[in-house]
């Protein structure tokens, strides 16, 4: 049986042939025994912050230092096949910079969309990475001067977090007014708002706003995590997609107790707003804390699986139901007219998913920008 044959011209697939017969002439480049998948979307990410245990420290370090962890951190993307990521944080807009770099050089990252720094309270969760604001006052201005500098959405603090000392992640951090008044001004500018949302009152208020994403969703307590069934209906109502963030490195420090059951319980949460219709992402939200080191994106995956997703589903996570949340049209699937933003791996991670882990090659519009193997490794041709 031949495998399927996947046709690129200029960056952009134009045919999938199951057949697997190209026309005469055609350059092939034969994968061997191979699973093709579309590239891996990481829908939340701070590239700046370099997975160690002080995020703080780390966001205080001159910005060539900063852009030199913002490179080292999208190669390692690339390396495990995420081929579009989404920085959701960085300070002092670096990440503007490591977008117009990996444009001119792609073989040195994904894809790449950026927030700047997030808009927080003072004082507030991620105050450190300058985007906090003394006042509610300054919140419509603080949209426009994102959108001046070029960003490609806007992220808000809408609860509190846990690497900031001092902020409570089950606590709200905006009304839903104040929330409103930023996806009002941010849509008018044509950028979408994702929303790190901790907190039961701030998934609400969020949702009431009408952001276009919920970062996290941990429907956090005082108490600990508590599903709210009403918001989980409502949210799969509205169509808003859910960033779930539990995946964590596996060459990090183990998770104490109580974080390991936190997590277990929203992951529940998880196949709960699955459940119900919900459109979960799979994202990493990366560099935040040495358990959170770049590339650990397929693990989150593998967690989804062993939480009770099938391996489609967790795949459609971090590829199409990923692109589709953050608005890109043509990322996700190995289908006509999407770029060939693709990852081959070796096994079929339908069967067993850690064959994500198994990286062949990644490609990127086209081009191969990985490839990994031993001498049986089949040749790579263009």
């Amino acid at each position: 049986m031949r495998s399927p044959l996947v046709v690129v011209e200029d960056g952009v697939i134009v045919a999938v042939d199951e057949n697997g017969v190209p026309p005469a002439g055609m350059p092939v480049v034969d994968l061997g025994d191979r699973t093709l998948l579309p590239g891996l979307v990481d829908a939340h990410v701070h590239l700046v912050l370099p997975g160690v245990p002080d995020p703080v420290a780390a966001a205080a370090a001159p910005e060539a230092t900063l852009l030199m962890n913002a490179l080292r951190a999208a190669a390692s993307c690339l390396d495990v096949g995420i081929t579009t990521v989404r920085d959701l944080g960085d300070r002092d807009y670096v990440t503007l910079r490591l977008r117009e770099e990996i444009a001119l050089r792609p073989h040195a990252g994904p894809h790449l969309l950026v927030s700047g720094p997030p808009i927080t309270t003072a004082r507030g969760h991620c105050w450190f990475l300058g985007g906090a604001l003394e006042s509610p006052a300054g919140l419509t201005e603080a949209v426009r001067v994102r959108a001046t500098r070029g960003v490609d959405l806007i992220k808000i603090m809408a609860s509190g977090g846990e690497i900031t000392p001092g902020s409570r992640s089950w606590q709200a951090q905006y009304t839903a007014a104040e929330l409103r008044s930023v996806v009002v001004e941010s849509h008018r500018l044509g950028l979408p708002v994702a929303a790190h949302a901790h907190a039961v009152d701030a998934m609400e208020r969020a949702l009431a706003a009408g952001v276009d994403t919920v970062e996290h969703g941990t429907f956090r307590t005082p108490t600990g995590v508590e599903p709210d069934r009403r918001l989980i209906e409502r949210v799969a109502e509205a169509r808003l997609p859910v960033s779930v963030t539990t995946g964590f490195s596996p060459a990090g420090p183990p998770l104490d107790e109580s974080a390991r059951v936190r997590i277990e319980r929203t992951l529940a949460a998880a196949v709960d707003m699955r459940d119900a219709g919900v459109r979960i992402v799979c994202a990493s939200d990366a560099g935040i804390s040495d358990q959170k080191q770049h590339g650990l994106l397929p693990h989150g995956v593998i967690r989804l699986v062993e939480a009770g997703f099938s391996s489609a589903e967790a795949l459609r996570a971090a590829t199409s139901t990923a692109a589709e949340a953050c608005g890109l049209v043509r990322k996700g699937r190995v289908a006509p007219g999407f770029d060939a933003d693709l990852l081959a791996v070796t096994g079929d991670p339908l069967r067993d998913i850690t064959a994500i882990l198994a990286v062949a090659a990644v490609y990127r519009g086209g081009r191969r920008v990985r490839c990994f193997g031993s001498k049986n490794t089949p040749e790579f041709r263009f």
